[in-house]
């Protein structure tokens, strides 16, 4: 399953929790848990600060999460990120 970028405005931040499913060069199925914080250059700075400060304790409040991964593009988030980051 791909993360579908429509879901991340260009203009506003987000959270997301992605469950990445993959199988290593060992041919072994794996699992990462991401936890993204979407926060796009044009989203307004008020918006950037609410976000930037309230994410560490969303984080806290979720069981599992192994992998944070910041993006303010989307080739930032995208599927070759995520396995780079999982392996």
């Amino acid at each position: 399953m791909k993360i579908s970028l429509q879901a991340f405005p260009a203009d506003e931040c987000r959270y997301a929790v992605y469950d990445f499913d993959f199988v290593t060069e060992e041919n072994v199925q794996k699992s990462r848990i991401f936890f993204i914080a979407w926060c796009p250059d044009t989203s307004r700075v008020r918006s950037k600060m609410i976000y930037a400060s309230s994410k560490d304790r969303f984080k806290r409040e979720l069981d599992g999460i192994q992998i944070e991964l910041q993006a303010t593009d989307p080739t930032e988030m995208g599927l070759d990120v995520i396995r780079s980051r999982a392996s």
